[in-house]
């Protein structure tokens, strides 16, 4: 169950931290936007001015052609900015996904093959315990374990062993909820 819990934890502080790392590296597209919104601006009004220049008579034409190749530059600039915001993007995009499965793998790697043998092992010992004399067999498995799982059990005038020989049924069950508790089960 800690182990559960500490495995969460790791999760959750992963993705916590990526989101973090990510919203910090989507800061370095500020450049890009600004570059952005000022080439199309600057395309913007220099488009303007080439369309009002073409007006003027006689010379319209030859003034409108440098306007319009400013205006391109401009556009330049734009797209230039909407490149840098991609590539940030993108970039804060892989970092986030790194920091994310890096950690969750080493969990996983690390917590997911004690579990399925403990998944394994409770299901074997569900079985045993639902089969005839499936809590005689975890009673006896209690009387062999270490001597400190039998502290809370209370202790029959001849001895705990007496009781599990005789088939006294209450110590049984006693002794059959401390052998599940040190499989990790609930009785």
């Amino acid at each position: 169950m800690v182990a559960d819990l500490f495995a969460l934890a790791v999760i959750a502080v992963s993705v916590w931290f990526a989101l973090l790392v990510h919203d910090a590296i989507m800061l370095l597209a500020g450049p890009g936007r600004a570059a952005e919104s000022a080439g199309d601006q600057l395309a913007g009004g220099l488009n303007d001015a080439g369309n009002a220049a073409s007006k003027v008579p006689l010379l319209g034409d030859t003034l409108k052609k440098p306007l319009v190749s400013a205006a391109e530059a401009g556009s330049g600039l734009a797209r230039a900015g909407e490149s840098v915001q991609h590539s940030v993007s993108h970039l804060a995009f892989l970092v986030a996904v790194v920091l994310v499965v890096l950690p969750v793998l080493t969990v996983l790697a690390l917590w997911l093959p004690p579990r399925l043998r403990w998944v394994r092992a409770s299901a074997s010992a569900r079985r045993l315990l639902e089969a005839p004399g499936g809590a005689d067999l975890f009673a006896l498995r209690a009387l062999t374990g270490p001597l400190r799982d039998l502290a809370g059990v209370e202790t029959p005038a001849r001895g705990l062993a007496d009781a599990w020989r005789r088939g006294d049924q209450a110590v049984i069950d006693d002794l059959s909820r401390v052998g599940l508790r040190r499989l990790g089960l609930r009785p």
